[in-house]
């Protein structure tokens, strides 16, 4: 369905998810490090995704699906620990130190099969 658009829209579309998952992450971790350098690794993981590809299996407009709704799955499946993730961000700038940070492992699987769901729905989108 996805490959019939125009490739300006894909491209919104990735752009679109990139803000979005980065706006998201700087707003629940609030460290200056995800605010400068999260959105640049991001960007860079993308651009070698498409560039470096090997183009036989997936086009162009597949790749940019793929990335776009896996940011997004990303981001909806780290929801649920935004206020986690913001406690830890604080006791990082107050120079708290763990060992370890306890996660929760429901919140886990929710994140890798809410991220699985959207890999699976852009595969679908573009076939």
């Amino acid at each position: 369905m996805l490959t019939t658009v125009a490739m300006h829209w894909i491209w919104l579309m990735a752009a679109a998810a990139t803000v979005i998952h980065c706006f998201a992450m700087a707003k629940w971790i609030p460290l200056p490090v995800v605010r400068t350098k999260y959105p640049l690794i991001i960007v860079g993981c993308g651009v070698l995704v498409i560039a470096l590809g090997d183009g036989r299996e997936l086009s162009s407009v597949e790749k940019l699906v793929l990335y776009s709704s896996t940011l997004i799955g990303l981001t909806v499946g780290l929801f649920p620990n935004r206020k986690l993730f913001t406690a830890w961000a604080l006791e990082v700038k107050q120079g708290v130190r763990h060992a370890r940070f306890e996660y929760p492992r429901g919140r886990v699987s929710f994140a890798v099969a809410t991220t699985a769901a959207f890999i699976v729905l852009g595969v679908a989108l573009t076939r």
